[in-house]
């Protein structure tokens, strides 16, 4: 399966006004954006909880964009940041499209808002509800299953 938007001309700048008018009609207010060298992040707040989505950027020295797939020629400095550009844009289109899924599914009462969300709700210690339990997931997964019923202190 190809990835969504690899093609496309809309500017990161377009995607994040898109994503803030989205969320502004579905009642979001407060809303922020902030980008480092490997990811990009919006901030908003609904009904007084606040939620952080974060998009991973691509790593602008990856040989993806420094090397042609077809004939692995080097690229020229120019070039390879257009492919890095191309490549910012189409995670950001992508971002555009997750966020209106999500609020469309709650639209039409598929998901509640706490359903589609819950991994971005931001905890009072600044992190996001997935950035506190992917760990306890990642353990479970490895084989620690924690116990199905809780223990009471008694001993049978």
């Amino acid at each position: 399966m190809g990835r969504y938007a690899t093609n496309t001309s809309v500017s990161v700048e377009k995607s994040r006004a898109e994503v803030e008018s989205i969320l502004t009609r579905y009642g979001a207010r407060r809303f922020g954006y902030m980008v480092a060298e490997d990811s990009a992040a919006i901030g908003f707040v609904v009904n007084g909880v606040a939620l952080r989505f974060v998009v991973p950027l691509p790593d602008q020295s990856d040989n993806e964009f420094w090397v042609t797939p077809e004939r692995r020629r080097r690229r020229t400095r120019d070039a390879a940041l257009r492919e890095w550009e191309q490549a910012c844009r189409q995670r950001w289109r992508a971002l555009v499209l997750v966020v209106k899924a999500k609020l469309e599914a709650v639209d039409v009462g598929i998901l509640t808002f706490e359903e589609a969300f819950l991994a971005h709700f931001v905890l009072p210690d600044g992190k996001t509800v997935a950035e506190s339990v992917a760990p306890q997931i990642a353990q479970i997964a490895e084989g620690r299953t924690p116990p199905l019923l809780p223990d009471f202190g008694g001993t049978r």
